[in-house]
């Protein structure tokens, strides 16, 4: 009889194996066997943790943004000031890209596979990018920025085009630009 230990541990490397395969091949590209033998288990197991492709697509995407979440926690305590604190997520995004290979967004990927606005991996999708417009909101609020709504929807206008160029153009390095152009959006918005 398999531990919660096992089960954990096993979820977890489907979960693994899901996200490289998602990935190097397309979501849609990748089908359930593929999967399982890629983590070394049989269609029965991975069927015991997923009742359905759907439902690890989503886990895969939900436990990026457990880890999206923590290394945005890490980002905020390395600096003091709410503005670093903005730019920090800018360093980050360009930190992530690269270690995704530069593939680029898989909540971007995700969504282009899953029209579907209602769909339940649009909703992980939708979760995740909401996540990131409150943190900048949070952080421009900190920092006593005027216009946020309009500064918000910049900053995550550029943090999404550079993650995009930088998959699209494999050069990570168009977050230099996008962090310049951030800092002056910062700059303007600060209380007079």
């Amino acid at each position: 009889m398999p531990t919660t230990r096992d089960f954990t541990a096993n979820h977890q490397k489907l979960i693994d194996a899901a996200s490289a395969l998602f990935f190097r091949d397309g979501i849609n590209a990748t089908g359930i066997a593929a999967v399982a033998e890629f983590a070394g288990m049989s269609k029965m197991t991975l069927y015991a943790h997923f009742a359905s492709k759907d439902e690890l697509i989503v886990a895969f995407l939900d436990k990026r943004n457990e880890r999206w979440e923590a290394a945005v926690q890490q980002s905020m305590a390395a600096s003091e000031a709410p503005a670093d604190k903005l730019l920090g997520l800018f360093d980050l995004h360009r930190q992530w890209l690269r270690e995704g290979g530069l593939r680029g967004c898989p909540y971007v990927n995700s969504a282009a596979e899953f029209p579907d606005r209602a769909h339940p991996v649009r909703l992980a999708v939708d979760r995740h990018k909401r996540g990131v417009k409150q943190h900048l909101l949070d952080l421009a609020e900190m920092a006593g920025l005027s216009d946020l709504q309009t500064l918000v929807t910049r900053l995550f206008l550029l943090l999404e085009g550079a993650f995009l160029t930088g998959a699209l153009e494999n050069d990570d390095s168009v977050f230099l630009v996008a962090r310049g152009l951030a800092a002056e959006l910062i700059q303007a918005a600060q209380p007079a």
